[in-house]
């Protein structure tokens, strides 16, 4: 049975949107990781501050403060 035009515009409509959707969502998920990294790499910049002027000994690097301060499981 051979498809109609009507099924074929439908079809290639579909696709078009898919497609569109799909461009959509990878720029908006590209965004956010970019977004979600700068503020990571901030937060690190800021607590081997605090580190290096609170917590750190004499003489102790902040990489030897912070396994100093850590628990079981890793975390200051």
């Amino acid at each position: 049975m051979a498809e109609s035009k009507f099924v074929k515009g439908l079809e290639k409509i579909e696709k078009g949107v898919v497609e569109g959707y799909k461009k959509i969502e990878d720029g908006v998920v590209e965004g956010y990781k970019k977004i979600e990294d700068g503020v990571v790499e901030g937060y690190k910049k800021i607590e081997d501050k605090f580190v290096d002027k609170y917590l750190a000994r004499e003489g102790e690097s902040v990489e030897e403060a912070k396994a100093r301060l850590c628990d079981k499981e890793g975390r200051i």
